[in-house]
């Protein structure tokens, strides 16, 4: 059955990555897999011989010894588990998701398109690609991801100009998430398992991190497609722009960056922050929507759109525009890798390549513990653009038993970090930008995936020579 549960998941990943072909909606093969996947665990649980405990990173004792209601009681134990893990995700993503409309409501963003006064392709891709690498560290790659591409779409006008724009912010976004414990979930993963510490982890991960978004911007500002200047409709109709745009910015930016406060200080999960911020702009939102437009400043057919539009909720209006078949498919996906994790085929893919691969000169060692090589870090990296990294993540938090701020779990958190921006659907950023601009899948290949690997590769030399320092 384990074998099918694979065939399942990799003609469901096929399906995904040949969605344009199919002229299928990727949701709709993500959803299915998971379904599929689950039922065959549940018809075939009784011929598993192992099960992965995601709650303690380890493998069930006994499992193949158990009767037929304990192991089907474990199995919907492992689901409702999976099922809150994935929940506590969307939920986040959909509280940012919707500040960033309700800030876009209130034409928030043109406050800092205004600051963006060039119309040079080079110069707007390292404006852009330094804010990603900044704001992702604040308030993670995927939000930050959602916040700039929005920005991006006020700017650049054509899509086929804006989405090369698009591929360079994944890979920035998840460069600056990889050095910050509420960077990436990855990183706050392994914050919160106790396997690195704050001061450490940007010591380790600054450099690298910094070098993996610079040097694929730098080539990237010698290709074709960021030379000349980006081209302005002259004849576009300017909306008349909120009195309270940089007000409703201002705070909504300031409400996703009080998310990992709030969580520090209560240890709470992040989206019970991310809805206290939600609840607090939609507050806000409510009461400047009355004034949002200056009635008198537009005639005709605009001012009947801006008067309804005035009178008609925020945050309903926000949440009618939010991507929801990417909300889906990131369920599908995660709960479909969710799958193969508890039958423990990722734990002992894991295994295998530990044991398999051969030590690098540059081994790990610690006091008692054998060595990890090097490639065996930097493969779980490319194997999280292929697969989702959170459950690569958690069968390395079961498999390696190295103190906190061991070099090893930096070089875990800066792999996965980092090596899912190798393909779009390798993280979290690179689902919702394509979703949000419908970024093909071979066309990210073709033009951005070459840039990340270099990124990648430029990184982890970094830090297997600069480890030693620390």
């Amino acid at each position: 059955m384990e074998s099918v549960i694979i065939i399942v998941f990799v003609l469901g990943y096929l399906a995904i990555t040949l969605e344009h072909n199919l002229k299928l909606d990727k949701l709709i093969p993500a959803l299915i897999m998971m379904a599929v996947c689950w039922a065959c665990v549940a018809l075939g649980v009784d011929g598993f011989t192992t099960w992965f405990d995601s709650s303690k990173h380890a493998l069930v004792e006994g499992f193949g010894s158990m009767i037929h209601e304990d192991k089907l009681h474990l199995v919907e134990e492992t689901l409702l588990h999976h099922l809150g893990k994935t929940a506590e995700i969307l939920v986040f993503l959909l509280g940012a998701m919707t500040i960033v409309e309700i800030i876009d409501y209130f034409d928030g963003f043109s406050t800092i398109k205004s600051f963006i006064r060039t119309k040079k392709k080079t110069k707007i891709l390292w404006i852009f690609a330094g804010l990603a690498f900044i704001l992702s560290a604040i308030i993670d790659n995927l939000t930050a991801t959602i916040v700039l591409i929005s920005i991006l779409q006020k700017i650049v006008k054509s899509r086929d100009e804006r989405i090369w724009f698009a591929g360079l912010i994944i890979v920035a976004a998840n460069a600056g998430g990889a050095w910050s414990p509420i960077g990436d979930v990855t990183t706050t993963m392994l914050w919160i398992g106790k396997k690195v510490t704050t001061l450490k982890l940007i010591e380790y991960l600054l450099l690298p991190s910094l070098l993996c978004m610079l040097v694929p911007t730098f080539i990237a500002s010698f290709l074709p497609a960021f030379k000349g200047e980006i081209d302005f409709d002259e004849n576009e109709v300017v909306k008349p722009k909120s009195p309270h745009s940089a007000r409703m910015l201002y705070l909504g930016l300031g409400a996703i960056i009080f998310v990992p406060i709030f969580k520090t200080v209560t240890h709470l999960p992040p989206y019970v922050g991310m809805m206290l911020s939600l609840g607090i702009v939609a507050t806000f939102a409510e009461i400047y929507s009355n004034s949002k437009f200056s009635i008198s400043s537009v005639e005709g057919e605009e001012a009947e759109e801006h008067v309804s539009e005035a009178h008609h909720s925020p945050v309903h209006a926000s949440l009618s525009k939010i991507e929801m078949p990417s909300i889906l498919f990131f369920l599908g996906i995660l709960m479909a890798v969710a799958a193969l994790e508890s039958l423990g085929i990722l734990f002992n893919f894991a295994t295998t390549l530990q044991e398999s691969v051969p030590m690098m000169g540059t081994e790990m060692h610690i006091a008692g513990v054998e060595g990890v090589s090097d490639l065996v870090v930097m493969l779980l990296g490319v194997g999280s653009a292929v697969i989702d990294n959170v459950p690569l993540v958690a069968a390395s938090l079961g498999m390696f038993s190295q103190p906190i701020d061991n070099e090893l779990w930096h070089f875990i958190a800066f792999s996965a970090g980092t090596g899912g921006s190798m393909l779009i659907i390798g993280s979290a950023a690179g689902v919702v930008a394509m979703g949000m601009e419908k970024i093909d899948f071979f066309w990210y290949i073709k033009k951005i995936s070459w840039l990340a690997l270099i990124g990648f590769i430029v990184g982890s030399a970094t830090f297997m020579i600069t480890r030693t320092l620390f």
